[in-house]
C-alpha cells in the first residue's frame, strides 16, 4: 500500500522539490569564457532573491553564436543530469552534450533544493507550482543576454514539459520540446494512477482520495486526510498542489505560437503514448517523434529487465534516434527566420 501511494507521487512531484513563489527572478551577468573554453562543460549560476541557481552550459565547438536551449527536469529530487538519490542514469547529461556535439547549446540546471541549488529553498508551505515557470523563464532571459547564443528554446522531461509550456510563454521563447510529457491535467493523472494502484479492497480510501483531489481542484484546503495518504495530501503540500492542478498540459500546449515537437517512446510506464497523443491532438501543429522502445529514462527498453537497468545504470545509452531527432529540429526552429509554428509544415517529423 505504502508503495503504492509513493509510485503516485511521481506525478504531483511535490513532495522533494523545493521552490519558492510569486516573485519573478533576475539573472546574474552572464559568464564569458576565452575562446579556447568554447565546447566545454562550463558552469553557470542565476541569482535570485532567495538564493542562487546552479547550472552546466554544454557548449558545442567552434565559432558562436550558437542556438541554445534551457532543459528542465521532470518531478522529484532530479538533478540537472537527471539523476536521483540512489537513481544514476545521466539521461538529460547524455541528452545535452550530445546536442552540443551537434552545434545546440544545452543549460542543465538544479532546480530549487535540489543539489547545488539547495540553497534556495523555502518551506514546503511556500512552494508553488509557478516558480518552475519562473525559474526556467528567468534563465531563457539569462542566456539572451550572452552574446555567444541566437535564439532560445526550452526543452522539457516528464513534469518538465507542463513547467516548460508556462516558460515558453513568459520568456517569448522561440521554440519547444516536450520528452515524455504528460498530456492529461494532474487531477485526472492522479485518479488514474490511484485507481491502478489502490488494491480493490482499499475502495473506501479510493472514494476519500477522489473527494481530496476534487477539493484540491476546486481551490480549496482539506483538513483531515487518512493516515494512508498523508504522504500524499498532507496539509503543507496541499497548496503546491493546488497551484498544480489548474494547469492542463493540452490547454497549455495549444497556446504556444513557436514550433513544437513532441517525443514520446513506446515503452514508458510513466508517461504514455496516448499522452502524447493527447497534446498532438490540441497542437495539430507540432511535429512528432515516436520512438520505438524508448523508456522514461529515454533509453532502449524492450524488457522488464531493460527497464530497471536504465534507471541505475549510466553507462546504457540513449535511445537510438532521440538526440539525432531533437537536433533536427531545433536546428532547424532555433536558425528559423520567424517563431511561428504556422510557418514550419505540419507533417510527422521521421527519425528512425
Amino acid at each position: 500500500m505504502k508503495a503504492a501511494v509513493r509510485h503516485c507521487l511521481h506525478l504531483v512531484g511535490a513532495a522533494v522539490a523545493c521552490m519558492v513563489g510569486g516573485e519573478r527572478i533576475s539573472g546574474s551577468e552572464p559568464q564569458r569564457p576565452s575562446e579556447s573554453a568554447r565546447g566545454a562543460v562550463e558552469p553557470i549560476r542565476l541569482v535570485t532573491k532567495t538564493g542562487e541557481l546552479r547550472g552546466t552550459l554544454d557548449m558545442p565547438t567552434g565559432a558562436g553564436p550558437f542556438p541554445v536551449v534551457v532543459m528542465l527536469v521532470g518531478s522529484g529530487p532530479t538533478d540537472r543530469d537527471g539523476n536521483q538519490p540512489g537513481l544514476k542514469n545521466d539521461s538529460l547529461k547524455m541528452v545535452g552534450q550530445g546536442l552540443a556535439e551537434r552545434g545546440i547549446a544545452a543549460l542543465r540546471y538544479d532546480r530549487r533544493g535540489i543539489g547545488k541549488s539547495r540553497q534556495a529553498c523555502l518551506k514546503e508551505e511556500d512552494l508553488r507550482f509557478d516558480v518552475l515557470a519562473d525559474d526556467a523563464a528567468a534563465w531563457v532571459d539569462l542566456l539572451r543576454k550572452d552574446r555567444r547564443f541566437g535564439k532560445v528554446g526550452i526543452v522539457g522531461h516528464s513534469e518538465g514539459s507542463l513547467v516548460g509550456m508556462l516558460a515558453v510563454k513568459r520568456a517569448n521563447a522561440d521554440a519547444f520540446v516536450s520528452l515524455a510529457g504528460t498530456g492529461r491535467d494532474a487531477p485526472s493523472g492522479l485518479r488514474a494512477q490511484l485507481a491502478r494502484n489502490l488494491p480493490p479492497a482499499y475502495k473506501e480510501l479510493k472514494d476519500k482520495s477522489d473527494k481530496i483531489i476534487a477539493e484540491l481542484a476546486a481551490g480549496r484546503t482539506v483538513a483531515e486526510t487518512p493516515k494512508l495518504l498523508e504522504s500524499l495530501f498532507r496539509p503543507s503540500v496541499q497548496p503546491y498542489l493546488i497551484s498544480y492542478f489548474k494547469y492542463d498540459p493540452a490547454r497549455e500546449i495549444a497556446a504556444l505560437h513557436v514550433p513544437v515537437l513532441l517525443v514520446q517512446g513506446t515503452t514508458d510506464m510513466q508517461c504514455l503514448v496516448d499522452d502524447a497523443k493527447l497534446l498532438a491532438a490540441a497542437k495539430n501543429d507540432a511535429q512528432w517523434l515516436e520512438i520505438k522502445e524508448m523508456n522514461h529514462m529515454l533509453k532502449h527498453a524492450g524488457t522488464l529487465d531493460e527497464q530497471a537497468a536504465t534507471y541505475t545504470d549510466p553507462n546504457v545509452p540513449l535511445a537510438p534516434g532521440l538526440v539525432e531527432g531533437v537536433a533536427a529540429f531545433l536546428s532547424k526552429a532555433l536558425n528559423a527566420k520567424t517563431r511561428s509554428s504556422r510557418a514550419l509544415t505540419p507533417q510527422a517529423a521521421q527519425h528512425q
